[in-house]
């Protein structure tokens, strides 16, 4: 079944941050909509999305709590979640985007992969977010949420 919105592709970021748990970095409203689409395996996460993970813990630039392959393999079981692999339409989609899209391969690559699933990319990624309001894209852009400190406040999360 096909939720209202069609399918969800996480950008990398959001993935990472919905598996850690990583408190404050997406808001409520956004973790409850892809919760229910979760039960509807409308959340996708791309191949190319692995690739990032596996290079950015390489270069020191992300700490996993356990080995990458052992992250990788618990982070893809979650339940509703779809590994959505790189087609060879999604590879040339990403060669051939309209208007003047982000120049990172891995950002043109998961563009290109909403676009040819017909999902909605999930990302706080200020590049793809203009490319989306440019109309090239269907673009989820979750707010910060907020969380309490240890004595209860309510506080904006760090930048």
């Amino acid at each position: 079944m096909r939720s209202a919105a069609g399918p969800f592709l996480l950008d990398t970021h959001v993935w990472i941050w919905l598996f850690e748990g990583t408190a404050g970095q997406l808001d409520a409203r956004t973790v409850a909509r892809l919760e229910r689409a979760a039960a509807d395996d409308q959340v996708h996460v791309s191949a190319i999305s692995v690739w990032e993970v596996a290079m950015l813990e390489a270069a020191g630039r992300l700490t996993l709590a356990c080995d990458t392959h052992a992250w990788v393999d618990r982070a893809l079981a979650q339940p509703g979640l779809v590994l959505s692999p790189l087609s060879p339409a999604i590879l040339v989609e990403s060669t051939r985007l309209p208007g003047r899209p982000h120049g990172d391969p891995v950002d043109r690559m998961l563009i290109a992969t909403a676009r040819v699933t017909g999902a909605t990319l999930v990302t706080r990624d200020r590049s793809i977010r203009r490319y989306g309001q440019a109309g090239h894209v269907r673009i989820l852009a979750p707010r910060a949420g907020s969380r309490r400190s240890s004595r209860g406040e309510v506080r904006r999360p760090d930048p």
